[in-house]
Protein backbone atom coordinates (compact mmCIF):
# COMPACT_ATOMS: atom_id res chain seq x y z
CA UNK A 1 0.00 0.00 0.00
CA UNK A 2 1.22 3.52 -0.81
CA UNK A 3 0.08 6.83 0.68
CA UNK A 4 0.72 10.39 -0.36
CA UNK A 5 0.27 12.74 2.59
CA UNK A 6 -0.31 15.96 0.73
CA UNK A 7 -0.07 19.60 1.71
CA UNK A 8 0.95 19.32 5.35
CA UNK A 9 3.73 20.99 7.27
CA UNK A 10 6.38 18.47 8.25
CA UNK A 11 7.51 19.09 11.81
CA UNK A 12 11.20 19.01 12.70
CA UNK A 13 12.11 20.11 16.23
CA UNK A 14 15.42 21.53 14.99
CA UNK A 15 13.66 24.09 12.78
CA UNK A 16 11.75 27.16 13.88
CA UNK A 17 9.05 26.69 11.23
CA UNK A 18 7.73 23.41 9.82
CA UNK A 19 8.43 22.80 6.14
CA UNK A 20 5.51 22.59 3.74
CA UNK A 21 6.02 19.23 2.06
CA UNK A 22 4.37 16.08 0.83
CA UNK A 23 5.25 12.74 2.40
CA UNK A 24 5.23 9.63 0.23
CA UNK A 25 4.85 6.32 2.06
CA UNK A 26 5.60 3.10 0.20
CA UNK A 27 5.18 -0.15 2.06
CA UNK A 28 6.18 0.40 5.68
CA UNK A 29 8.69 3.20 5.09
CA UNK A 30 8.82 6.84 4.12
CA UNK A 31 9.97 6.95 0.50
CA UNK A 32 10.23 10.71 0.01
CA UNK A 33 9.63 14.06 1.70
CA UNK A 34 9.60 17.21 -0.37
CA UNK A 35 7.71 19.84 -2.34
CA UNK A 36 4.51 18.84 -4.08
CA UNK A 37 5.12 15.96 -6.42
CA UNK A 38 2.96 13.82 -8.64
CA UNK A 39 0.82 11.16 -7.04
CA UNK A 40 1.91 7.61 -7.87
CA UNK A 41 -0.90 5.77 -9.58
CA UNK A 42 -1.40 3.27 -6.75
CA UNK A 43 -1.14 5.76 -3.86
CA UNK A 44 -4.04 6.88 -1.70
CA UNK A 45 -3.99 10.62 -0.98
CA UNK A 46 -4.35 11.83 2.60
CA UNK A 47 -5.20 15.53 2.76
CA UNK A 48 -2.99 17.20 5.38
CA UNK A 49 -3.52 20.84 4.33
CA UNK A 50 -3.42 23.03 7.43
CA UNK A 51 -2.06 20.17 9.57
CA UNK A 52 1.28 19.23 11.08
CA UNK A 53 2.88 15.91 10.17
CA UNK A 54 4.84 14.54 13.14
CA UNK A 55 6.82 11.43 13.88
CA UNK A 56 4.77 9.09 16.05
CA UNK A 57 5.42 9.62 19.75
CA UNK A 58 7.19 6.80 21.62
CA UNK A 59 6.20 5.74 25.13
CA UNK A 60 9.44 4.56 26.71
CA UNK A 61 7.82 2.96 29.77
CA UNK A 62 4.30 1.69 30.43
CA UNK A 63 2.40 -1.29 31.85
CA UNK A 64 -0.44 -2.94 29.93
CA UNK A 65 -1.87 -4.61 33.04
CA UNK A 66 -2.60 -1.24 34.71
CA UNK A 67 -5.27 -0.15 32.25
CA UNK A 68 -8.00 -2.48 33.52
CA UNK A 69 -8.06 -1.07 37.06
CA UNK A 70 -7.04 2.54 36.52
CA UNK A 71 -8.42 5.14 38.91
CA UNK A 72 -8.23 3.03 42.07
CA UNK A 73 -5.11 4.68 43.49
CA UNK A 74 -5.24 7.88 45.53
CA UNK A 75 -2.44 9.00 47.84
CA UNK A 76 -0.49 5.78 47.29
CA UNK A 77 3.28 5.53 47.25
CA UNK A 78 4.92 3.01 44.96
CA UNK A 79 5.21 0.66 47.93
CA UNK A 80 1.47 1.02 48.54
CA UNK A 81 0.86 0.16 44.91
CA UNK A 82 3.03 -2.96 45.08
CA UNK A 83 1.33 -3.93 48.35
CA UNK A 84 -1.90 -4.09 46.30
CA UNK A 85 -0.32 -6.08 43.45
CA UNK A 86 -2.26 -9.25 44.19
CA UNK A 87 -5.49 -7.32 44.68
CA UNK A 88 -5.03 -5.64 41.32
CA UNK A 89 -3.41 -8.32 39.21
CA UNK A 90 -4.00 -11.83 40.56
CA UNK A 91 -6.54 -14.27 39.11
CA UNK A 92 -6.56 -12.68 35.66
CA UNK A 93 -7.70 -14.64 32.66
CA UNK A 94 -6.07 -14.33 29.23
CA UNK A 95 -9.14 -12.29 28.23
CA UNK A 96 -8.43 -9.87 31.10
CA UNK A 97 -4.84 -9.45 29.89
CA UNK A 98 -6.00 -8.95 26.32
CA UNK A 99 -8.57 -6.30 27.23
CA UNK A 100 -6.22 -4.38 29.52
CA UNK A 101 -3.52 -4.24 26.85
CA UNK A 102 -5.96 -3.43 24.05
CA UNK A 103 -7.66 -0.47 25.74
CA UNK A 104 -4.25 0.96 26.62
CA UNK A 105 -3.01 0.59 23.06
CA UNK A 106 -6.18 2.25 21.77
CA UNK A 107 -5.61 5.17 24.13
CA UNK A 108 -2.02 5.55 22.99
CA UNK A 109 -2.95 5.60 19.30
CA UNK A 110 -5.68 8.15 19.99
CA UNK A 111 -3.12 10.40 21.66
CA UNK A 112 -0.50 10.18 18.92
CA UNK A 113 1.70 7.43 20.34
CA UNK A 114 2.71 4.76 17.85
CA UNK A 115 5.22 2.66 19.81
CA UNK A 116 5.68 1.63 23.44
CA UNK A 117 8.06 -0.22 25.74
CA UNK A 118 5.62 -2.27 27.82
CA UNK A 119 6.57 -4.09 31.03
CA UNK A 120 3.33 -5.97 31.62
CA UNK A 121 2.98 -8.05 34.79
CA UNK A 122 0.85 -10.75 36.34
CA UNK A 123 0.67 -12.23 39.85
CA UNK A 124 2.54 -14.36 40.73
CA UNK A 125 4.08 -14.19 37.21
CA UNK A 126 2.93 -14.14 33.60
CA UNK A 127 2.46 -17.42 31.79
CA UNK A 128 2.57 -18.11 28.05
CA UNK A 129 -1.19 -17.63 27.67
CA UNK A 130 -1.00 -14.17 29.26
CA UNK A 131 1.93 -13.13 27.09
CA UNK A 132 0.17 -14.38 23.98
CA UNK A 133 -2.95 -12.39 24.89
CA UNK A 134 -0.96 -9.16 25.22
CA UNK A 135 0.89 -9.80 21.96
CA UNK A 136 -2.46 -10.40 20.26
CA UNK A 137 -3.93 -7.19 21.70
CA UNK A 138 -1.15 -5.01 20.31
CA UNK A 139 -1.27 -6.87 17.00
CA UNK A 140 -5.05 -6.36 16.67
CA UNK A 141 -4.94 -2.67 17.58
CA UNK A 142 -2.07 -2.13 15.16
CA UNK A 143 0.46 -0.50 17.47
CA UNK A 144 4.20 -1.13 17.65
CA UNK A 145 5.44 -2.53 20.98
CA UNK A 146 8.56 -3.78 22.66
CA UNK A 147 7.10 -6.17 25.21
CA UNK A 148 9.08 -7.15 28.30
CA UNK A 149 7.16 -9.40 30.72
CA UNK A 150 8.22 -8.05 34.13
CA UNK A 151 9.11 -10.75 36.63
CA UNK A 152 10.89 -11.19 39.97
CA UNK A 153 11.99 -14.03 42.23
CA UNK A 154 12.02 -12.25 45.63
CA UNK A 155 8.82 -11.46 47.54
CA UNK A 156 8.29 -7.69 47.78
CA UNK A 157 7.69 -7.64 51.54
CA UNK A 158 11.24 -8.91 52.12
CA UNK A 159 12.65 -5.84 50.34
CA UNK A 160 11.24 -3.15 52.64
CA UNK A 161 13.76 -2.53 55.43
CA UNK A 162 12.35 -3.30 58.86
CA UNK A 163 8.89 -4.36 57.67
CA UNK A 164 8.84 -7.98 58.82
CA UNK A 165 9.95 -6.99 62.31
CA UNK A 166 7.04 -4.56 62.58
CA UNK A 167 4.34 -7.05 61.65
CA UNK A 168 2.19 -8.72 64.31
CA UNK A 169 2.82 -12.48 64.47
CA UNK A 170 -0.25 -13.51 62.46
CA UNK A 171 0.51 -11.10 59.62
CA UNK A 172 4.17 -12.04 59.60
CA UNK A 173 3.24 -15.70 59.37
CA UNK A 174 0.97 -14.92 56.41
CA UNK A 175 3.68 -12.96 54.63
CA UNK A 176 6.23 -15.70 55.21
CA UNK A 177 3.99 -18.20 53.43
CA UNK A 178 4.19 -16.14 50.24
CA UNK A 179 6.55 -17.94 47.88
CA UNK A 180 8.40 -16.27 45.01
CA UNK A 181 8.29 -17.61 41.50
CA UNK A 182 11.18 -20.05 40.89
CA UNK A 183 14.27 -18.48 39.36
CA UNK A 184 14.89 -21.14 36.72
CA UNK A 185 11.24 -21.17 35.70
CA UNK A 186 11.23 -17.41 35.18
CA UNK A 187 14.35 -17.56 33.05
CA UNK A 188 12.81 -20.31 30.94
CA UNK A 189 9.64 -18.23 30.55
CA UNK A 190 11.61 -15.16 29.44
CA UNK A 191 13.65 -17.15 26.95
CA UNK A 192 10.60 -18.88 25.53
CA UNK A 193 8.84 -15.53 25.11
CA UNK A 194 11.77 -14.10 23.15
CA UNK A 195 12.02 -17.20 20.98
CA UNK A 196 8.30 -17.39 20.23
CA UNK A 197 7.16 -13.79 19.87
CA UNK A 198 10.13 -11.55 19.14
CA UNK A 199 9.56 -10.17 15.63
CA UNK A 200 5.95 -11.26 15.10
CA UNK A 201 3.24 -9.05 13.55
CA UNK A 202 5.56 -8.11 10.72
CA UNK A 203 8.23 -7.02 13.17
CA UNK A 204 5.92 -4.63 15.06
CA UNK A 205 6.24 -6.78 18.21
CA UNK A 206 9.64 -7.19 19.84
CA UNK A 207 10.28 -9.05 23.10
CA UNK A 208 12.92 -8.09 25.67
CA UNK A 209 13.58 -9.14 29.27
CA UNK A 210 12.57 -7.29 32.43
CA UNK A 211 13.76 -8.13 35.93
CA UNK A 212 11.11 -5.85 37.34
CA UNK A 213 13.00 -4.21 40.26
CA UNK A 214 16.61 -5.17 41.08
CA UNK A 215 15.87 -5.46 44.79
CA UNK A 216 13.12 -7.98 44.07
CA UNK A 217 15.51 -10.21 42.14
CA UNK A 218 18.16 -12.66 43.29
CA UNK A 219 21.65 -12.14 41.94
CA UNK A 220 21.27 -15.42 40.07
CA UNK A 221 18.19 -14.12 38.29
CA UNK A 222 19.83 -10.79 37.41
CA UNK A 223 22.84 -12.63 36.00
CA UNK A 224 20.48 -14.94 34.09
CA UNK A 225 18.72 -11.97 32.52
CA UNK A 226 22.09 -10.56 31.46
CA UNK A 227 22.91 -13.91 29.84
CA UNK A 228 19.60 -14.06 27.97
CA UNK A 229 20.06 -10.52 26.68
CA UNK A 230 23.53 -11.33 25.37
CA UNK A 231 22.60 -14.66 23.83
CA UNK A 232 19.47 -13.41 22.06
CA UNK A 233 20.56 -9.84 21.29
CA UNK A 234 17.62 -8.26 23.12
CA UNK A 235 17.28 -5.41 25.58
CA UNK A 236 16.83 -5.29 29.35
CA UNK A 237 14.40 -2.94 31.13
CA UNK A 238 14.00 -2.54 34.88
CA UNK A 239 12.68 -0.08 37.47
CA UNK A 240 15.84 1.61 38.65
CA UNK A 241 16.13 3.29 42.05
CA UNK A 242 12.60 4.63 41.77
CA UNK A 243 12.11 5.28 45.49
CA UNK A 244 14.35 6.00 48.43
CA UNK A 245 13.10 2.80 50.05
CA UNK A 246 14.61 0.88 47.13
CA UNK A 247 17.85 2.87 47.37
CA UNK A 248 18.21 2.17 51.10
CA UNK A 249 17.41 -1.51 50.64
CA UNK A 250 20.09 -1.83 47.96
CA UNK A 251 22.78 -0.39 50.24
CA UNK A 252 21.79 -2.71 53.08
CA UNK A 253 21.65 -5.77 50.84
CA UNK A 254 24.65 -5.26 48.59
CA UNK A 255 26.68 -2.57 50.32
CA UNK A 256 26.43 -0.51 47.11
CA UNK A 257 23.78 1.09 44.94
CA UNK A 258 21.55 -0.90 42.60
CA UNK A 259 23.34 0.68 39.63
CA UNK A 260 26.72 -0.56 40.89
CA UNK A 261 25.25 -4.02 41.47
CA UNK A 262 23.72 -4.18 37.99
CA UNK A 263 27.08 -3.27 36.50
CA UNK A 264 28.72 -6.02 38.55
CA UNK A 265 26.35 -8.70 37.21
CA UNK A 266 26.77 -7.51 33.63
CA UNK A 267 23.41 -5.87 33.01
CA UNK A 268 24.48 -2.31 32.23
CA UNK A 269 25.22 -1.53 28.61
CA UNK A 270 23.80 0.01 25.42
CA UNK A 271 20.74 -2.28 25.51
CA UNK A 272 19.90 -1.45 29.14
CA UNK A 273 16.98 0.85 30.05
CA UNK A 274 16.33 1.93 33.62
CA UNK A 275 12.93 3.43 34.37
CA UNK A 276 12.52 6.39 36.77
CA UNK A 277 16.14 6.59 37.98
CA UNK A 278 15.28 9.13 40.67
CA UNK A 279 17.64 8.24 43.52
CA UNK A 280 20.81 8.09 41.45
CA UNK A 281 24.06 9.25 42.98
CA UNK A 282 26.69 11.14 40.99
CA UNK A 283 28.64 7.90 40.69
CA UNK A 284 25.53 6.09 39.39
CA UNK A 285 25.09 8.69 36.66
CA UNK A 286 28.73 8.31 35.68
CA UNK A 287 28.35 4.52 35.45
CA UNK A 288 25.26 4.82 33.28
CA UNK A 289 27.00 7.24 30.94
CA UNK A 290 30.16 5.17 30.66
CA UNK A 291 28.28 1.95 29.85
CA UNK A 292 25.91 3.54 27.32
CA UNK A 293 22.81 2.73 29.38
CA UNK A 294 19.60 4.72 28.89
CA UNK A 295 16.84 6.03 31.16
CA UNK A 296 13.05 6.23 30.78
CA UNK A 297 11.80 9.35 32.58
CA UNK A 298 8.26 9.15 34.01
CA UNK A 299 7.39 12.53 35.52
CA UNK A 300 3.66 11.91 36.07
CA UNK A 301 4.05 8.79 38.19
CA UNK A 302 7.12 10.18 39.97
CA UNK A 303 4.90 13.01 41.16
CA UNK A 304 1.71 11.06 41.85
CA UNK A 305 3.51 8.39 43.88
CA UNK A 306 5.66 10.95 45.69
CA UNK A 307 8.83 9.17 44.60
CA UNK A 308 10.86 12.32 43.94
CA UNK A 309 12.21 14.45 41.09
CA UNK A 310 14.59 12.65 38.74
CA UNK A 311 18.00 14.25 37.98
CA UNK A 312 17.25 14.59 34.28
CA UNK A 313 19.50 17.61 33.78
CA UNK A 314 22.50 15.76 35.21
CA UNK A 315 21.76 12.70 33.06
CA UNK A 316 21.57 14.80 29.90
CA UNK A 317 24.73 16.70 30.83
CA UNK A 318 26.57 13.36 31.08
CA UNK A 319 25.29 12.27 27.67
CA UNK A 320 22.85 9.64 28.93
CA UNK A 321 19.98 9.03 26.51
CA UNK A 322 16.68 9.86 28.25
CA UNK A 323 13.35 8.74 26.82
CA UNK A 324 9.90 9.67 28.08
CA UNK A 325 7.23 7.38 29.50
CA UNK A 326 3.76 7.66 30.92
CA UNK A 327 4.22 4.69 33.26
CA UNK A 328 1.12 2.59 33.92
CA UNK A 329 -2.30 4.11 34.34
CA UNK A 330 -2.47 3.03 38.00
CA UNK A 331 0.36 5.42 38.81
CA UNK A 332 -0.07 8.17 36.23
CA UNK A 333 -3.77 7.91 35.30
CA UNK A 334 -3.38 8.03 31.52
CA UNK A 335 -1.24 7.12 28.52
CA UNK A 336 -1.03 10.64 27.09
CA UNK A 337 2.52 11.53 26.07
CA UNK A 338 1.57 15.14 25.35
CA UNK A 339 0.78 15.49 29.04
CA UNK A 340 4.02 13.69 29.89
CA UNK A 341 5.99 16.13 27.74
CA UNK A 342 4.50 19.11 29.53
CA UNK A 343 5.26 17.64 32.95
CA UNK A 344 8.79 16.72 31.90
CA UNK A 345 9.41 20.29 30.80
CA UNK A 346 8.05 21.77 34.03
CA UNK A 347 8.97 19.54 36.95
CA UNK A 348 12.72 20.06 36.67
CA UNK A 349 12.55 23.83 36.85
CA UNK A 350 12.11 23.99 40.63
CA UNK A 351 15.43 22.18 41.11
CA UNK A 352 17.34 25.16 39.67
CA UNK A 353 15.81 28.41 40.97
CA UNK A 354 16.36 31.35 38.63
CA UNK A 355 18.73 29.30 36.49
CA UNK A 356 16.72 28.75 33.29
CA UNK A 357 19.77 27.53 31.40
CA UNK A 358 19.55 24.31 33.44
CA UNK A 359 15.83 23.79 32.85
CA UNK A 360 14.79 21.21 30.26
CA UNK A 361 13.93 23.00 27.03
CA UNK A 362 11.12 22.10 24.64
CA UNK A 363 13.46 20.64 22.03
CA UNK A 364 15.05 18.27 24.54
CA UNK A 365 11.66 17.14 25.81
CA UNK A 366 10.27 16.55 22.32
CA UNK A 367 13.36 14.50 21.54
CA UNK A 368 12.72 12.38 24.65
CA UNK A 369 9.30 11.50 23.24
CA UNK A 370 10.59 10.74 19.74
CA UNK A 371 14.23 10.19 18.77
CA UNK A 372 15.47 9.24 22.25
CA UNK A 373 12.51 6.92 22.72
CA UNK A 374 13.41 5.23 19.44
CA UNK A 375 16.92 4.59 20.76
CA UNK A 376 15.52 3.01 23.93
CA UNK A 377 13.49 0.60 21.79
CA UNK A 378 16.58 -0.25 19.76
CA UNK A 379 15.05 1.45 16.71
CA UNK A 380 17.02 4.67 16.64
CA UNK A 381 17.64 4.50 12.89
CA UNK A 382 14.01 3.71 12.06
CA UNK A 383 11.73 5.85 14.22
CA UNK A 384 11.41 9.33 15.67
CA UNK A 385 11.80 11.36 12.44
CA UNK A 386 9.84 12.22 9.31
CA UNK A 387 12.60 11.40 6.86
CA UNK A 388 13.16 9.13 3.86
CA UNK A 389 14.08 5.61 4.89
CA UNK A 390 12.41 5.79 8.29
CA UNK A 391 9.52 3.56 9.24
CA UNK A 392 6.21 5.23 8.43
CA UNK A 393 4.99 5.78 12.01
CA UNK A 394 3.34 9.18 11.56
CA UNK A 395 0.80 11.47 13.19
CA UNK A 396 -1.26 14.11 11.40
CA UNK A 397 -2.28 16.83 13.84
CA UNK A 398 -4.92 19.49 13.15
CA UNK A 399 -3.86 23.03 14.00
CA UNK A 400 -7.23 24.82 13.81
CA UNK A 401 -7.96 24.25 17.49
CA UNK A 402 -8.17 26.03 20.81
CA UNK A 403 -4.78 24.63 21.80
CA UNK A 404 -2.81 25.42 18.64
CA UNK A 405 -4.36 28.72 17.54
CA UNK A 406 -2.55 31.01 17.10
CA UNK A 407 0.40 28.79 16.25
CA UNK A 408 3.15 31.22 17.20
CA UNK A 409 5.83 28.63 17.90
CA UNK A 410 4.99 25.06 16.82
CA UNK A 411 7.56 23.30 19.03
CA UNK A 412 6.51 25.16 22.17
CA UNK A 413 2.86 24.60 21.35
CA UNK A 414 3.33 20.85 21.03
CA UNK A 415 5.25 20.50 24.30
CA UNK A 416 3.38 22.98 26.49
CA UNK A 417 -0.12 23.40 25.04
CA UNK A 418 -1.24 20.40 22.96
CA UNK A 419 -3.45 17.89 24.79
CA UNK A 420 -3.69 15.19 22.06
CA UNK A 421 -7.23 16.30 21.23
CA UNK A 422 -6.01 17.44 17.79
CA UNK A 423 -4.74 14.03 16.62
CA UNK A 424 -6.47 13.43 13.29
CA UNK A 425 -4.78 10.45 11.61
CA UNK A 426 -2.15 7.94 12.75
CA UNK A 427 -0.05 5.57 10.66
CA UNK A 428 2.00 2.70 12.06
CA UNK A 429 4.39 0.80 9.82
CA UNK A 430 2.80 2.33 6.75
CA UNK A 431 -0.78 1.43 7.69
CA UNK A 432 -3.52 3.86 8.71
CA UNK A 433 -4.60 2.70 12.16
CA UNK A 434 -6.52 5.74 13.44
CA UNK A 435 -8.74 7.89 11.25
CA UNK A 436 -12.09 9.64 11.48
CA UNK A 437 -12.07 9.49 15.26
CA UNK A 438 -11.79 5.68 15.40
CA UNK A 439 -9.08 3.07 15.79
CA UNK A 440 -9.62 0.93 12.71
CA UNK A 441 -8.38 -2.50 13.80
CA UNK A 442 -10.79 -3.16 16.67
CA UNK A 443 -14.34 -2.44 17.83
CA UNK A 444 -13.67 0.16 20.51
CA UNK A 445 -17.21 0.13 21.91
CA UNK A 446 -17.12 -3.62 22.38
CA UNK A 447 -13.65 -3.44 23.96
CA UNK A 448 -14.80 -0.90 26.52
CA UNK A 449 -17.93 -2.85 27.45
CA UNK A 450 -15.92 -6.03 27.88
CA UNK A 451 -13.23 -4.18 29.84
CA UNK A 452 -15.77 -2.82 32.34
CA UNK A 453 -17.22 -6.29 32.89
CA UNK A 454 -13.73 -7.72 33.33
CA UNK A 455 -12.74 -5.00 35.82
CA UNK A 456 -15.86 -5.56 37.90
CA UNK A 457 -15.23 -9.30 37.99
CA UNK A 458 -11.56 -8.91 38.87
CA UNK A 459 -12.28 -6.67 41.86
CA UNK A 460 -14.84 -9.18 43.12
CA UNK A 461 -12.50 -12.17 42.72
CA UNK A 462 -9.70 -10.47 44.64
CA UNK A 463 -11.60 -9.29 47.73
CA UNK A 464 -9.38 -11.31 50.06
CA UNK A 465 -6.23 -9.79 48.56
CA UNK A 466 -7.67 -6.29 49.04
CA UNK A 467 -8.34 -7.13 52.69
CA UNK A 468 -4.80 -8.40 53.24
CA UNK A 469 -3.32 -5.29 51.63
CA UNK A 470 -5.42 -3.11 53.94
CA UNK A 471 -4.12 -4.95 57.01
CA UNK A 472 -0.51 -4.63 55.86
CA UNK A 473 -0.76 -0.97 54.82
CA UNK A 474 -0.18 0.77 58.19
CA UNK A 475 2.84 -1.39 59.02
CA UNK A 476 4.23 -0.88 55.53
CA UNK A 477 3.81 2.88 55.89
CA UNK A 478 5.72 2.91 59.17
CA UNK A 479 8.58 0.86 57.73
CA UNK A 480 8.82 3.07 54.64
CA UNK A 481 8.85 6.29 56.66
CA UNK A 482 11.67 4.87 58.78
CA UNK A 483 13.60 3.86 55.67
CA UNK A 484 13.32 7.24 53.98
CA UNK A 485 14.59 8.92 57.17
CA UNK A 486 17.87 7.05 56.65
CA UNK A 487 20.69 9.39 55.50
CA UNK A 488 21.51 8.96 51.81
CA UNK A 489 23.94 10.56 49.39
CA UNK A 490 21.27 12.63 47.60
CA UNK A 491 17.82 14.04 48.33
CA UNK A 492 15.35 13.91 45.44
CA UNK A 493 12.34 15.10 47.41
CA UNK A 494 11.07 18.67 47.28
CA UNK A 495 11.55 19.03 51.04
CA UNK A 496 13.79 17.74 53.83
CA UNK A 497 12.88 14.26 55.03
CA UNK A 498 11.08 14.44 58.41
CA UNK A 499 12.05 12.27 61.36
CA UNK A 500 9.46 9.44 61.55
CA UNK A 501 9.35 9.78 65.33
Amino acid sequence: MAFLIRGGRVFDATRREPERADVLVEGNRIAAVGPAFARPAEARVIDAVGALVLPGLINAHTHAHNNLLRGLADRWTLEDLINHAAALNANRTPEDHYLSAAIGAVEMLRTGCTAAYDLFMAVPAPDEAAIEAVVQAYSDVGMRVTLAPAVADVVFYHTVPGLLERLPPDLRATVETLAPAPTDGLLRLCEAAVQRWDGVAGGRVRVHVAPTIPGQCTDAFLAGCARLAREHGVGVHTHLMETKVQAVHALRRWGRTAVAQLEAVGLLGPRFVGAHAIWLTDDDIRRLAETGAAIAHNPASNLKLGSGIAPVRELLDHGVTVGLGTDGSMSSDNQNLFEAMRLAALVGTVRFPHDPARWPDAASVFSMATRAGAQLLGLGDDLGRVAPGCRADLVILRTDSAFLTPLNHPLHALVYAETASDVDTVLVDGRVVFEGGRVLGVDEDSLRRRAQTAADGLRARNRDAWALAARLAPHLGEACRAAVATPFAVNRYAAPVPDPA
